[in-house]
């Protein structure tokens, strides 16, 4: 019985055992399973996971190369709508001839007539020909003046179109010069916007008589007035329908302007076959006078049929020519006529190559270029950046640019604006210097201009000087100061800076100096501009000097090297005779009358910055006034009465130790001059 127990219990417990064992594998294999599961669920997880992210990629991809597409796109779109407006612009004001001509029977003969419609107000000045709009000017606070549109007798065509402030002084002179340069027979469209009268002097109001005008000798303060003429030796308007091509609107008072004016004139086109295109030779010179004659008017004799003026020269070569392969950048924007002025002037000098000039056009203006062709010379236009101030900066910053990426072997550039006379011995000058900006590290540039070169403040030819502003105005630089620093820290176009100012910033110009002749060899003759008016032009600029000998030797050019500048100058302060100090220097006998002497002034100067009285001495002196420009080192120099004159800056000036001891220097506040001593 015991051992059929334990039977029953060795059993029972190998039964227990198998069915644990049986229970666990069971279970391990169930785990095993949902393992198998659970991990199947993952991966599957994951897969999709991995592929929406490639997916999204892809996407992204595909909207990226997409979104370039587009903005590509759109930038080639602008741009073609930006070249073809202007050319449109270009095409209606310089081509275009109007389309809806009018034929009208006379005498059993029938005419072509031209539609004009002029406006003339206080805020709006129009001409619109046979419907195309020529003139629209309503922009506020612009367009002061005179507007004069030119018309080709024959076609219709525009041949010019100017302003001109008769507001302000000279301008009346600058219109009558214009209305002179016409050629006979073109029609001649005037209009006013606000005012044009208070600076129409008696000859051109005479002269606007002699061309047929009932009103000029009347035309008052804000009237308003419309005056269409055919300039020829008996001129005459051709009216058609009893309408006039000549209205006054007078003002009733101080106050208002007269009534605004809005006509229809018909003017009758010329039928004369004598008017055919000048019979010139055949010749690539007189192609490219034909061309330009075709298009635009106001230049006088280079359209003449019987005595064209000359628009090919043959300068002189200039003695060891060291600039023959430097680049000369011609500056230029919307002021054909001033171009067309600066270019007879700079290719007539010796030394003058036209290879090597390139006119950089501020915009695409066609009147400019025009110009430039007539002359045989290349020309760029640029795509405005910026406004103002800003944009002429861009245009500086790209004429030098293309100017040293056109000629990539030049070491040096010499620009010039297109308002400015030269010398005869323009490019001799800079030959002489040029081997400076290489040898002397202390030097930034070369310029043709002298801030306080006025014709009775600089008399010596030969002379030169080292001052610590940039003047610009015609001047000479390397190329390794304009890659190296100036392209990379220019203003960018958001900044509303003078680009010559910026050029002047201690930090840019790091105690460089720029050599300038006692004498200009540029003049400035410009009185339009963004910064420039004839006022402006009259009081700072009509009385500047500008030599007039040709090849001349410029003394001890060796003498602008820093050390032996510095030198110089201590000679000169240390051997001038002290002018008296108890006198003003506005007054006449400051200065004795003498010449061929050196005279010295000390005045009061505790900074660099300390410049009143400096500005003072220079209004008594009539020199540049606005602000301190010419200096070295706290000194100026200059010529009053022939005789060299010296001031100098105490304590800042270096050369102040020459000063005597007991000397007090001068100090000027606006009008009231003290001496104190140091």
């Amino acid at each position: 019985m015991e051992k059929d127990q334990c039977t029953v219990d060795y059993y029972y417990h190998s039964w227990s055992k198998r069915w644990s064992t049986t229970t666990r594998s069971a279970s391990r294999i169930v785990t095993s399973a949902d393992n198998i599961s659970t991990f199947s669920a993952a991966t599957h997880q994951r897969g999709c996971r991995c592929n929406w992210i490639r997916m999204r990629r892809r996407i992204f991809a595909k909207l990226c190369r997409t979104t370039i597409v587009i903005v590509i796109t759109l930038t080639i779109l602008v741009n073609l709508i930006f070249i073809l407006e202007f050319g449109y612009k270009s095409k209606l004001s310089f081509s275009d001839e109007p389309t809806s001509r009018a034929n009208i029977s006379d005498d059993g003969q029938s005419y072509q007539y031209l539609t004009l419609e002029i406006v003339s107000s206080q805020s709006r000045a129009a001409v619109s020909v046979d419907g195309a709009m020529m003139i629209d000017d309503n922009e506020v606070g612009k367009g002061r003046g005179i507007h004069v549109l030119v018309l080709n007798q024959r076609t219709g065509a525009v041949m010019a179109r100017q302003i001109f402030d008769t507001y302000s002084p000279h301008e009346d002179e600058a219109m009558s010069l214009f209305v002179n340069l016409v050629s006979k027979g073109r029609i001649i469209v005037m209009t006013i916007k606000d005012e044009g009268s208070f600076h129409l002097k008696q000859p051109t109001r005479d002269l606007l008589q002699r061309y047929g005008s009932k009103n000029s000798q009347i035309l008052g303060w804000r009237d308003t007035w419309i005056f269409v003429f055919e300039k020829g030796d008996n001129p005459q308007l051709r009216g058609v329908g009893g309408r006039c091509c000549e209205h006054l609107g007078k003002s009733s008072n101080f106050l208002s302007w007269g009534q605004p004016l809005s006509v229809t004139c018909k003017v009758r086109l010329s039928t004369d076959q004598h008017e055919e295109e000048c019979q010139w030779p055949d010749t690539e010179e007189n192609q490219r006078r034909r061309e330009f004659c075709s298009r635009v008017e106001g230049y006088g004799s280079v359209c003449d049929c019987h005595q064209p003026t000359p628009i090919t020269f043959q300068p002189s070569p200039i003695p060891n020519n060291q600039i023959r392969n430097v680049p000369v950048a011609i500056i230029a924007s919307d002021r054909p006529r001033y171009l067309y002025r600066m270019l007879r002037s700079l290719l007539r000098v010796g030394g003058a190559n036209k290879e090597m000039m390139t006119v950089f056009i501020d915009g695409y203006y066609e009147e400019p270029m025009q110009v430039v062709r007539l002359f045989g010379l290349k020309g760029i236009q640029h795509k405005p950046l910026g406004i103002k101030n800003a944009r002429i900066s861009q245009h500086y910053k790209a004429s030098l640019s293309t100017l040293f990426k056109q000629h990539p072997d030049s070491r040096h550039a010499i620009l010039v604006e297109e308002d400015l006379d030269v010398a005869p011995d323009f490019f001799h000058y800079f030959s002489q210097l040029v081997h400076l900006l290489d040898e002397d590290p202390t030097l930034y540039c070369v310029s043709a201009w002298n801030d306080h070169g006025y014709q009775h403040s600089a008399v010596n030819a030969t002379l030169l000087y080292r001052v610590d502003t940039m003047p610009g105005l015609g001047w000479m630089l390397t190329r390794k100061l304009f890659k190296e620093e100036l392209e990379t820290l220019w203003p960018t176009q958001d900044k509303m800076w003078d680009w010559d100012m910026w050029m002047r910033k201690p930090s840019v110009r790091r105690d460089r100096e720029c050599v300038i002749p006692d004498v200009p060899r540029t003049y400035h003759f410009g009185a339009s501009g963004l910064n420039m008016n004839s006022f402006f032009q009259d009081t700072y600029f009509r009385k500047r000097a500008l030599n007039n000998q040709a090849d001349v030797q410029l003394h001890d050019i060796e003498n602008m090297k820093a050390i032996n500048y510095e030198r110089v100058v201590e000679t000169a302060v240390s051997n001038a005779t002290v002018l008296d100090h108890t006198i003003s220097p506005c007054e006449e006998s400051f200065i004795p009358n003498v010449t061929g002497e050196t005279f010295v002034v000390y005045m009061k100067m505790e900074h660099a910055r300390d410049t009143i009285t400096w500005l003072q001495i220079a209004k008594c002196f009539k020199i540049w006034d606005l602000d301190a420009r010419g200096s070295h080192k706290g000194l100026w120099r200059f010529y009053l009465k022939n005789n060299s004159i010296v001031v100098v800056g105490v304590p800042f000036s270096p050369y102040s130790k020459f000063k005597p001891t007991k000397l007090n220097p001068i100090e000027l506040h606006s009008t009231v001059t003290t001496r104190k001593s140091n």
